[in-house]
């Protein structure tokens, strides 16, 4: 469809209220005049997580207000590299976890912390992470090519991705994906398609398609589509999995495998075995960054805090549940992963968390798990965590 013909034919007076109703005349007040605000940068594939925890943040004896901009991924690092201030307008949600906006101030703000799903370094102009700026890992995250509902089509592999999105959907011949007007894509600022790239060798900043700038226009383009066998994309499986009624996460197949795997055990499963366990390539851990001083601790005790949760740095409040949080939200918490990479899309090795969480997560994913439930001790061996009798 030409979007712009449909911009042309928009009469004025509508037009120019639509441009108002988008503006920060909506927005509700100013960002810094809510209580105690954490202000974050990053990508689109974030807001649903951050959105859950939210409410749980404002509930805590010391409220903090959780603010987010999603200008894209790699805006969470580059913020600190070249000094860019966040600007506009941004979300924040309410007790009832209901998503509003503020505005920032016109000098703009900086970032308290940044949050992307791949690594930094592998954002186009960051060659290093600056002196000044820490960083930790969060939660997992997997990536997913997906096709719309009325698709066929069951699965893709490495390859077919190197030519739909190194050459275009026309020049790259791999049907049914044939059609440029259905190839959808993102700019080299997101995550996803930095993922994606790495694991099929392309050049972030070559991938060819239709810019559809969010995870969620990218389900809105494929559900949308008048051509559903030829159309494809890819958006965190999370958002994938929130989706199903709409679009499919395809199996893949990575390039030194010889079968294709989706991200769960079935196409209709949940629990993410493939990802835990390595057979599915595409994912990487949640990453924050923040401004540090000269012996490494946190500039700001309320950021500190923030990723401390995530990292077991800090104790959890009561109030904020996250580790079911962080599965109900289709992450993985990094203590229900088998396997671990040090590099982004690199070699995988196994793992063994420290105090791993793996049967709680299958419980609280699909319902059920083999593992034995307990209450203190474990009869047969192995530690009682979360209920269950886990391996250590």
């Amino acid at each position: 469809m030409d979007h712009s013909s449909l911009r042309r034919v928009v009469p004025l007076t509508l037009a120019l209220g639509l441009v108002f109703a988008a503006g920060p005349a909506r927005a509700d007040g100013e960002c810094l005049d809510k209580p105690n605000p954490l202000i974050g940068v990053g990508g689109s594939a974030s807001k649903p997580l951050l959105g859950k925890i939210a409410p749980q943040l404002l509930a805590l004896d010391e409220p903090v207000t959780l603010i987010y901009q999603a200008p894209g991924a790699c805006f969470g690092i580059t913020t600190y590299v070249d000094g860019t201030r966040a600007t506009g307008t941004a979300s924040y949600w309410d007790a009832d976890g209901t998503e509003q906006t503020c505005n920032f101030p016109v000098t703009g703000v900086d970032a308290d912390f940044g949050m992307l799903g791949v690594q930094g370094t592998l954002c186009e102009g960051v060659d290093a992470i600056p002196d000044g700026i820490g960083e930790w890992t969060g939660p997992i995250t997997s990536w997913s090519l997906i096709v719309p509902g009325d698709s066929s089509q069951t699965s893709i592999s490495a390859e077919a991705v190197y030519f739909i999105y190194g050459f275009g959907a026309a020049l790259g011949q791999v049907a049914p994906w044939t059609v440029d007007a259905e190839l959808y894509s993102r700019n080299a600022t997101s995550a996803a398609l930095i993922a994606i790239a790495l694991a099929a060798g392309v050049p972030p900043t070559k991938f060819k398609g239709t810019d559809v700038g969010s995870n969620q226009m990218m389900i809105s383009s494929l559900a949308q589509s008048t051509n559903p066998e030829a159309a494809i994309g890819f958006v965190s499986t999370e958002v994938a999995d929130q989706n199903r009624d709409s679009v499919r996460t395809l199996a893949f197949q990575a390039t030194d495998q010889t079968c294709a795997y989706w991200p769960d055990t079935t196409a209709t499963a949940f629990d993410k075995q493939n990802v835990r366990d390595g057979h599915y390539s595409l994912w990487s851990p949640y990453r924050f960054y923040a401004p540090v001083d000269g012996g490494g601790k946190f500039t700001n005790p309320v950021t500190e805090k923030f990723v401390g949760y995530f990292t077991g740095a800090e104790p959890l409040p009561a109030e904020l549940p996250l580790l079911d949080i962080v599965i109900d939200n289709g992450n993985i918490p990094e203590c229900a992963m088998q396997v671990w990479r040090d590099d982004e899309i690199g070699p995988l090795y196994s793992r063994q968390p420290d105090a791993p969480c793996g049967c709680y997560y299958e419980f609280r994913a699909t319902g059920e798990t083999s593992c034995a439930e307990c209450t203190d001790t474990c009869d047969a061996g192995g530690t009682c965590r979360h209920g269950f009798c886990e391996v250590i």
